[in-house]
């Protein structure tokens, strides 16, 4: 990279575009690998610019100062690649070229398709959906689930039709007992069925990754022989074994957050789900049961104060029709003084069915609070 003009460094960044979490940073200098590295600031601030103007729909291709360049360019919004060179007699055209063939680089090692592989978490569901339902209906039953520590990550339609109370309680059964390859466990339905019993039957698939069935007195534990099993789960043992880090995370390996988010609560308010986390990195403060708390308090002053009930909810329709007019699209807190580098940001934005609520850092600066909501927002839909 330093044919042209005399020896300067050059610093090359690779961000996830939704989030602007850091993939790859490579630094040179004459064509060797430089010592000097940007500093973690620099880079944010870089990106942050990058995103700001992004949300003002103001695109930023190029900056210079004294004796730097820098050029910004996405890809498929989905990757950001940045590069700053210091090289004498640079110009933005062949830096531009540089971060074309870089893009290109990594679409020729790994494929176009895992570069972009948020846009394939429908696949990813599809796959796992039609196996469960083709599995359960083998099985005799319509209810049947995909369950990580307590987690349901796919299910069949009728599973997710079950009653509030045995929907949420299932799970955390599973999540709660001890490990087992096979259970065949008798279950009340608090809402469908409080007097008879039905069999939960658990298989584990992968460690830390269980198979849920509901049903009757029919099929037995042994009749799910190793041979049903192979059928329906060794061709989609890819999308099974991506569902286990899904535990505590709870969003897909790789998926790009940006990195002052400390805990979220997504809800689909039409489909009654939620996608819930407080370990969304490896930041250790403050501790996740803080970050429940903080959020919980925050969901409850959103709905209660700012944001309508959610459907299905006794509520005069007559107020509700005469309120509707005058629903925020946004709020936000600060938990602590109000000052820089202080207090948690707390953030709510609702559209359409969705409503996301964001746990962020102190350093997380308050005017920018609403764009990286809906930004995070639109990053998310797909999932949920």
């Amino acid at each position: 990279m330093g044919e042209e003009g005399t020896e300067g460094t050059v610093h090359l960044l690779c961000l996830a575009a939704s989030s602007g979490v850091p993939l790859f940073c490579r630094s040179c200098r004459g064509g060797a690998p430089a010592r000097q590295q940007l500093p973690f600031s620099v880079i944010g601030s870089l990106n942050g610019v990058h995103m700001f103007g992004q949300n003002l729909e103001v695109q930023l291709s190029s900056a210079r100062t004294e004796d730097t360049t820098v050029v910004w360019k996405s890809f498929h919004d989905s990757i950001t690649l940045i590069v700053l060179s210091s090289e004498e007699g640079t110009s933005e055209l062949r830096l531009e070229r540089l971060l074309q063939m870089v893009f290109g680089a990594m679409v020729l090692l790994v494929g176009l398709e895992e570069l972009t592989n948020i846009r394939n978490v429908e696949r990813l569901k599809k796959e796992l959906r039609e196996a469960l339902s083709g599995f359960a209906e083998a099985a005799g039953t319509a209810f049947g689930s995909l369950v990580v520590s307590g987690r349901v990550v796919a299910a069949t339609e009728s599973w997710w039709r079950l009653g509030t109370p045995e929907a949420v309680l299932l799970p955390w059964l599973v999540g709660s007992l001890p490990p087992q390859a096979a259970r065949d466990y008798p279950v009340y339905l608090p809402h469908g069925s409080p007097t008879v019993p039905h069999r939960l039957l658990t298989l584990t698939l992968l460690p830390g990754l269980e198979l849920c069935l509901l049903c009757g007195p029919r099929p037995s534990l042994s009749q799910l022989d190793p041979q049903l099993l192979d059928r329906w789960w060794q061709p989609v043992l890819d999308p099974l074994r991506a569902c286990v880090p899904l535990g505590s995370r709870a969003l897909p390996a790789g998926f790009p957050l940006h990195t002052d988010i400390l805990g979220l609560l997504l809800l689909h308010l039409e489909l009654k789900r939620c996608l819930f986390t407080v370990e969304p990195s490896g930041v250790q403060e403050p501790s996740p049961e803080h970050r429940r708390r903080l959020l919980r308090s925050f969901y409850t002053l959103v709905t209660a104060t700012h944001f309508p009930p959610e459907p299905g909810s006794a509520e005069d329709k007559v107020e509700e029709v005469a309120q509707r007019t005058q629903v925020p699209r946004a709020c936000y807190l600060v938990s602590g003084p109000e000052e820089p580098g202080m207090g948690w940001r707390l953030v709510a934005v609702q559209a359409g069915p969705r409503r996301l609520l964001l746990l962020l850092s102190a350093q997380s600066p308050t005017h920018a609070l609403r764009g990286l909501a809906t930004h995070t927002l639109q990053a998310l839909s797909p999932l949920l």
